[in-house]
This record gives C-alpha cells, structure tokens and sequence, in this order.
C-alpha cells in the first residue's frame, strides 16, 4: 500500500488565481497611464492649396477624372461639433468683390414664414436682412466656377453636388449667414 506525501506548499484555489490576474491588469493599466501621459499628440499634417510635386512624391497614373499632380490644401479645424473649417487665403480680394458685385445686383429683402393669424403688413419691417441665390453658370467672368472647384478639392465633394452659392447681407450689424457672407461697406457700424 502506498502512502500519499502531502505537499509542503498549499495550492492556491481559482478564486485567487483570477484575483491575482485582475489586480495585476488593472495595476499595470493605471501604471501605464502615469508613465504616458505626457506623450505628445500627432497634429494632422498641413495641406496647401498650390498644386506641388515635391522631390520624394512622385504622382501615380490616374483616373479620367483625376489629377495629374499631387496636391495640398492649408485648414484650421474651427470646431468639430458642428464642423467648421478655415481655409486661409481661399480666394483673393479681388474675387471676392467680383462674386459680392454679382451678389447686389440681385439682392431681395428675406421673405418670412408667417404663422397662423399673420399678414405680410403686420410683420413688415421685422426682416433685418437681404439675401440671392447665384450659381457659377450666371457668372461670365467664371470666377465663382473657380471658387467651386477649390472647394470641390478641399472637401472631396465633386462640384455637381454641391448647391448654389447663398449670398446674406446683414443689416444693421446682425449676424450674417450663407457660404459667403458680407457685410455692406457702406454700412459703417
């Protein structure tokens, strides 16, 4: 008959094994959080709007529709929620006065979504602003074709599908809205 030798060391039960496991993992987590918390973030890389060919970047045979050339656009990201994007120098000063010169000679006081009970005379007055709708094909100089193709590259967002260009004349120095929104010289407020 053989006799079973009892073992000098206890044996550990699954209970502490797995408890053992967790505190380790979570200690190491915390740990891990000191040590690198002062790592520096990775800033998008900038992108210009000049079409470059850089030594080091060789453009790649492209589509029909495509590019022959590798391009960059300049942006600061104003704001995530909702998404706004600052492009700077997008389009000069003198494009600017092309397409607001196009602009007033359309303008029309903004009309009013009248609630139940309301005339057009009673709230007469009550619009502060002035507003058109332009798109690129009533432009004969094709300055804002142009504007629309910058903006195609910089969103990625072919020009047909975007809409026509709003055009908002705030008066009396309230806030102005539409993709190219001015203010009237004149007004000196």
């Amino acid at each position: 008959m053989r006799i079973k030798a009892k073992s000098s060391r206890p044996k550990l039960g699954l209970p502490i094994v797995v408890f053992s496991c967790l505190f380790f993992f979570i200690a190491g987590f915390f740990a891990s959080a000191i040590f690198f918390q002062d790592a520096p973030t990775v800033k998008p890389r900038l992108r210009l709007l000049e079409v470059v060919n850089e030594e080091g970047h060789k453009s790649i045979p492209h589509g029909e529709s495509g590019e022959d050339a590798i391009g960059s656009i300049p942006f600061q990201v104003l704001s995530w929620k909702p998404r706004a994007l600052y492009f700077p120098n997008f389009a000069t000063a003198e494009e600017c006065q092309i397409i607001v010169k196009m602009a007033k000679a359309s303008l029309k006081p903004s009309s009013l979504a009248l609630r139940k009970g309301e005339t057009i005379e009673s709230t007469k007055g009550t619009r502060t602003s002035s507003g058109t709708f332009i798109s690129a094909s009533e432009d004969k100089t094709g300055t804002l074709g142009y504007i629309e193709e910058k903006i195609a590259r910089a969103t990625m967002i072919p020009r047909a599908h975007g809409e026509t260009c709003t055009m908002d004349l705030g008066l009396h120095c309230h806030r102005t809205s539409g993709l190219f929104a001015w203010r009237d010289a004149g007004d000196a407020r």
